[in-house]
């Protein structure tokens, strides 16, 4: 049964256009939460606003926002306190990844992942967490990857970047303990998204084996940041990966990655 204990709330979804942005919205709006829909693509996002109103009966607004501009997040920010908007959940989703070897990656692109996956992740946080913490309520969603676990050749930027999300939200969560307000990381496998897509791989054997669905992802997703869980690892054999990194001496952990990664 779908707990209705999200009612009246409001939750920001970033990267919310598609993929898991869009489902992590739908699971909050099946527990009764109003949204904030960001991402910048218009019409993409537009559909899924309606959509979502049409299905679930709450409130969902699309604001279409470039969170690779670096002004974006306190932009985003101000419009909402101008529109007497409290946001008690955030679930900091968008990013991409950049599938290549590093030398040959165009940094004007690098620079647009790491603006979005670290930057505007770490600001939009810095933000909303104040609010939240004086009103001693709400939920953080950080979305990493389980790249976050060891160093990924051909992905390397990315992973680390994402290793970034993922230590730096299991230690906001401890420094908040008390306060009311917790967050949660996700650190999802290979979904059935436009990631692959977006990064430019075509899959490999191991990606099409493990590949997960997006609506189950995003369920684990929240069922862990109500929870209040300081992580989750959605699959079973993405937790057996990630436990086996431990176990295994790190100069190894890049060639193991690389085969995964490439392999057909």
């Amino acid at each position: 049964m779908i707990s209705s204990r999200l009612n009246g709330r409001t939750a920001l979804v970033t990267g919310a256009s598609g993929g898991l942005g869009a489902d992590f919205a739908r699971q909050l709006a099946a527990r009764g939460a109003n949204l904030v829909l960001v991402a910048r693509r218009q019409e993409e996002l537009g559909r899924v606003a309606a959509g979502i109103e049409k299905e679930y009966a709450v409130r969902a607004q699309a604001v279409v926002c470039d969170l690779a501009v670096a002004d974006a997040p306190q932009k985003l920010f101000d419009l909402l306190k101008q529109q007497t908007v409290t946001v008690d959940i955030l679930v900091n989703n968008a990013g991409f990844g950049i599938y290549g070897d590093f030398a040959d990656v165009p940094w004007e692109r690098e620079l647009a992942m790491l603006q979005i996956d670290v930057l505007a992740l770490t600001h939009l946080t810095k933000l909303f967490v104040r609010d939240m913490r004086t009103r001693r309520r709400g939920y953080i969603l950080q979305v990493a990857s389980i790249g976050a676990y060891q160093p990924s050749p051909t992905y390397a930027s990315y992973s680390a970047a994402k290793a970034y999300v993922l230590s730096m939200g299991e230690a906001l969560n401890y420094e908040l303990r008390g306060s009311g307000v917790s967050v949660t990381v996700i650190s999802p496998g290979v979904t059935r998204t436009e990631f692959l897509k977006v990064a430019g791989q075509a899959p490999s054997r191991y990606q099409r084996l493990m590949m997960m669905d997006s609506s189950a992802v995003a369920r684990i997703g929240i069922d862990a940041l109500l929870q209040r869980r300081p992580s989750v690892i959605p699959g079973f054999l993405n937790n057996l990966l990630a436990l086996g990194t431990r176990f295994m001496p790190r100069r190894w952990q890049a060639a193991a990655a690389s085969l995964l990664m490439t392999k057909d």
